[in-house]
């Protein structure tokens, strides 16, 4: 995957798209916890968005730092929300750019000003949302998921309240046909 640590400050989030327009707030968000109001912006209708991954990214790493009686059942199903948009099946990494830092490539994000934002979505393929980009969002957000595995795991086994969630991602996260974790 081969993305460098980044924190929120380091991510262009002005210039990256969500379900409900840019995701400038998203710090925010972040910051204080939001997570329905972020899974609404990164999730929606089984489609990710530009800002996905860099939001499990950031997500994922505080994750990691947490006592499993800090976690909330909020957060957990932020991720639940992302996991059951990816095709698990389908995910080929073969019509992805490279790594994730290339999505903060110029090419892929939207211009600074927002005015002509209503323009850029009506063009058929808009600045970001290309085959190859948009197949990244889900892509890199199934390895993020599944990278913390480890995290989820450890979580479920020191909180009972949240264990019938992360159950349920941690089967969402496996292909058809893999052994299901126990």
């Amino acid at each position: 995957m081969n993305t460098l640590p980044l924190t929120t400050t380091s991510i262009p989030w002005q210039r990256l798209t969500t379900a409900y327009g840019r995701g400038t707030d998203i710090p925010r968000l972040i910051e204080t916890g939001q997570y329905e109001e972020l899974a609404n912006l990164i999730e929606h209708q089984s489609t990710l968005w530009q800002t996905t991954p860099w939001v499990l990214l950031i997500l994922l790493q505080e994750l990691a730092k947490q006592k499993p009686e800090q976690v909330s059942l909020n957060e957990i199903q932020l991720y639940l929300a992302v996991a059951s948009a990816i095709p698990v099946e389908d995910i080929d990494s073969q019509n992805t750019v490279e790594t994730m830092n290339e999505l903060l490539d110029e090419k892929y994000l939207w211009p600074e000003n927002e005015e002509d934002d209503e323009l850029w979505w009506e063009e058929e393929e808009p600045r970001g949302y290309e085959q190859e980009s948009f197949f990244s969002y889900f892509s890199f957000s199934y390895l993020l998921l599944k990278g913390a595995i480890p995290v989820f795991t450890a979580i479920m086994e020191g909180n009972d309240k949240l264990a019938p969630a992360i159950q349920e991602l941690l089967l969402m996260l496996q292909p058809e046909g893999a052994s299901a974790v126990e």
